[in-house]
């Protein structure tokens, strides 16, 4: 049991509530590669089976449970630790992991992150692209970038803006509508391009799946930036964030904002983690630098 320590702890326990080597991959924030070398290390040095590897998944042998119970169990304690001990770090030196979804990434924080980390080279910046909210209170991250109108209450923070929401088509296609229009005709008319029925979680994707007209959609996607893709394509039209829209040329704004859609942007730090010297340096600079850019688009 010397030979053990919290990591090695960390990867038994994800892979058993995963149940799966690709799941805990997901859960530690690493390659499946580099979950299933830690894991092949783990029981080498146990010289103990603590999963059995089956079709269906990773099955934990009885000392594999043994070793998830106690894992499970200690979890929180040591997450609080490290927490209040990373509070009190005040130097400008280690990691910030950043957890934001695609859209955010792509458009708001390339230059901000940019000028941060010219101005802070002894900090680390780490950023995951994830639809999901990542928790804070498991170190999954330490910031968080989120749009959205509600947010944990337990999380401390600010908000950067309001991003704001339009109807979007190619600037000169014949056929599509080229200023601004009433939203009822948009939806009646127009040929449009939507995110697909299901498996999607964000706001703009569940308004056109509730407002298009499906005879009026002619292409559905998954993500974000196939989106936009098909929307330089000139296919049809489609909802983008103000934001986003401002740094893509090609596309002309068809509809005034629509009301319901429009969300703050918020970053977000466990309150734990408020005092800690490069989380602070990080929040402010970075959320700064972003409130300025989100304000700018409109």
């Amino acid at each position: 049991m010397n030979a053990l320590d919290w990591d090695d702890l960390r990867v038994a326990l994800a892979v058993a509530d995963a149940g799966s080597l690709a799941g805990a991959a997901r859960a530690l924030n690493v390659n499946h590669t580099t979950a299933l070398r830690r894991l092949d290390a783990l029981e080498a040095r146990l010289n103990t089976r603590l999963f059995e590897r089956q079709r269906g998944g990773y099955v934990p042998t009885e000392a594999g449970e043994m070793l998830a119970d106690e894992a499970r169990a200690i979890a929180p304690r040591v997450d609080d630790l490290q927490r209040r001990l990373l509070g009190r770090d005040l130097r400008l030196t280690g990691s910030v992991r950043l957890t934001t979804a695609f859209v955010t990434m792509a458009y708001l924080l390339p230059q901000a992150l940019a000028d941060f980390a010219r101005a802070h080279p002894g900090i680390e910046v780490e950023v995951a692209e994830s639809s999901a909210l990542l928790d804070l209170s498991r170190r999954q991250a330490d910031v968080a970038l989120r749009l959205s109108t509600q947010v944990p209450e337990h999380w401390v923070g600010r908000s950067l803006g309001t991003a704001r929401y339009r109807v979007y088509a190619k600037r000169g296609v014949p056929g599509l509508p080229q200023r601004e229009t009433p939203l009822a005709a948009l939806l009646a008319e127009a040929p449009w391009v939507t995110f697909e029925r299901e498996g999607t979680g964000n706001r703009w994707a569940r308004w056109m799946q509730q407002h298009v007209p499906p005879q009026q959609v002619l292409l559905r996607v998954d993500i974000f930036n196939s989106l936009v893709a098909m929307l330089r394509t000139g296919l049809g039209i489609g909802v983008l964030p103000c934001f986003a829209a401002a740094n893509e040329p090609e596309l002309v704004p068809v509809s005034s904002e629509i009301p319901e859609l429009a969300a703050p942007l918020w970053i977000l730090t466990h309150p734990d983690l408020r005092r800690t010297a490069r989380i602070q340096a990080f929040m402010q600079g970075v959320g700064d630098a972003v409130a300025a850019k989100l304000k700018a688009a409109g």
